[in-house]
């Protein structure tokens, strides 16, 4: 079947897809000018419209090297190109994989049918459902996914953030999509176009921006002491065994005897020596918890049998640890090298920086306090949706995330995880202590707001009295069954707007032939 009419040629749309990856990025931390999201959104679509497979593939992957290449430009900080552009390129190739399920919609939509309101809400839901496809697709693959960079994660400042209370991340994407999506196919329709066919564009738009984020139950208030460090706790930092712990206990100080403290927190490699292993370290331990009268939930790397773990542990004195949770997603490459002979073979100098790797950890995300129940994440773990959600289910009436932002020292990456980590908040209806070695550290209340703060590359420390929450919002409690519900009704619309547009093409070329012998039945009727 012909193609629609392209909105650009070819050169003029690699162009607005390199420049709508450029403004896409802007919408993210750190210049968080979210508007401009919706506008590389945009800039992405229309490139798409009219394109053939080879050439979507093309806009898509351009689209993806201009977003990529700035978003995760983080990764090449001390590890140099090689990382960066590979990550990069993965990435923009699935965006590529992306952009031509996009443009066959825009092929087989219109020729299903030419009801204006298809055109203004069934085509742009599709669209919507197929970009958070791809969302999906690089959320899990390969090697777990890396879920970075999810539309949805430029609006954690935005009016648009509320949603995700509802909808989750993935829903609140979707409607970003379907937003800019029906306003594109408004503008297309020139003369067919009324007001009553931009209602689905405004309605949904004003809609997310008016929703009130869902209201959990108050269940109390948690006095949590947490401490950023600003140890040399980076990769390829310079320092001895217990150097990060020493920075740690110095930037503790100020609060050991802050009054009614119900859980001392640390950051991820907040203990640089596993207190298990070290009866000196262990008793430093249980001290800290026996001079605060309250458990000290730390990390450190631990090792059981052969196998290495990113474990963070809840420490009372005299007891050890009575509680550990080891971080559930690895990050590869990272923490630990798949398929390591093969990647040796290709870089060599670069997989044998990673000397060890961590196992993935199978242990629920929570730590009974005493007082509350508390959901954890370990760094990257943030951006996983299962892994926070099971906290929930498990009890979690706020959350503890420690992280370890030494290695991306003055790039745009603790802002970013920090994004993720308020939209946590307001998706959950938990408060989030989100502390790093080195920053950026916040506390953040169940309606997404800072409420206290550390400032970066600084040692210091937090006594912040936490809200409580019980009870689960929309988003937690339909969990994977919504984004599941968008992915595959996509794919099903994508097919039965193939399987339409064939049978209608089918019946448009039957139709010249079928006019003649209706004419001599006319004909022989009249003689």
């Amino acid at each position: 079947m012909p193609l629609p009419r392209p909105l650009l040629p070819l050169w003029a749309a690699v162009v607005a897809a390199v420049a709508g990856g450029l403004v896409y990025d802007l919408g993210f931390p750190g210049l968080s000018w979210w508007p401009l999201a919706f506008a590389g959104i945009a800039l992405a679509l229309v490139s798409l419209i009219g394109r053939s497979s080879w050439g979507a593939a093309l806009v898509g992957l351009a689209f993806g090297l201009a977003f990529y290449l700035q978003q995760v430009s983080w990764t090449a900080l001390y590890l140099g190109p090689v990382p960066w552009l590979a990550l990069s390129i993965l990435e923009s190739a699935f965006v590529a994989g992306g952009g031509v399920l996009i443009a066959l919609a825009y092929r087989w939509v219109p020729r299903a049918s030419e009801v204006v309101w298809v055109r203004v809400l069934v085509l742009p839901a599709l669209i919507a459902g197929l970009w958070c496809l791809r969302e999906a697709v690089v959320g899990t693959f390969p090697y777990g996914g890396f879920p970075w960079g999810r539309a949805a994660l430029s609006q954690s400042e935005s009016p648009f953030a509320d949603v995700v209370s509802w909808v989750g991340s993935t829903g609140l994407g979707f409607v970003m999509v379907f937003i800019v999506a029906s306003a594109v196919e408004w503008v297309r329709l020139g003369s067919r176009r009324g007001i009553r066919s931009l209602i689905p564009a405004v309605a949904v738009a004003v809609a997310a921006m008016l929703v009130p984020a869902w209201q959990t139950a108050d269940a109390g208030t948690l006095r949590v002491a947490s401490v950023q460090g600003d140890g040399p706790a980076g990769y390829f930092d310079e320092r001895e065994a217990g150097d990060v712990l020493l920075a740690q206990l110095d930037a503790t100080q100020p609060v050991l005897d802050e009054p009614d403290v119900d859980v001392l927190l640390w950051p991820e490699g907040g203990s640089d020596i596993d207190p298990n292993r070290s009866d000196r370290v262990a008793d430093v331990f249980d001290r800290l918890s026996e001079r605060m009268d309250a458990p000290v939930l730390l990390n450190t790397v631990t090792m059981r049998g052969e196998e290495y773990f990113n474990t963070s542990m809840l420490w009372r004195d005299g007891k050890g640890a009575v509680a550990t949770y080891d971080k559930r997603h690895p990050v590869p490459f990272g923490e630990y090298i798949p398929d390591r002979d093969f990647y040796y073979a290709i870089a060599p100098d670069l997989i044998g920086l990673v000397q060890r790797g961590y196992t993935p950890g199978t242990n629920p995300p929570v730590f009974d306090l005493g007082d509350a129940v508390t959901g954890l994440a370990i760094c990257f773990d943030v951006i996983y949706d299962d892994l926070v959600w099971e906290a929930v289910d498990d009890g979690a009436q706020v959350f503890m995330f420690q992280t370890n932002n030494a290695d991306f020292r003055g790039t745009d990456e603790n802002e970013q995880q920090l994004a993720i980590a308020r939209l946590r908040a307001i998706e959950t209806g938990r408060s989030v202590v989100n502390i790093s070695t080195v920053g950026t550290s916040q506390v953040i209340d169940p309606a997404g707001r800072t409420i206290d703060s550390l400032p970066a590359y600084e040692p210091g420390a937090m006594v912040t009295d936490v809200a409580l929450r019980d009870g689960s919002t929309p988003a937690v409690t339909l969990g994977v069954w919504l984004p599941s519900v968008l992915v595959w009704g996509a794919l099903v619309g994508l097919l039965a707007a193939g399987l339409l547009a064939q049978r209608r093409a089918g019946l448009d070329a039957a139709a010249p032939a079928a006019a003649p012998a209706r004419d001599a039945e006319t004909d022989g009727e009249a003689g």
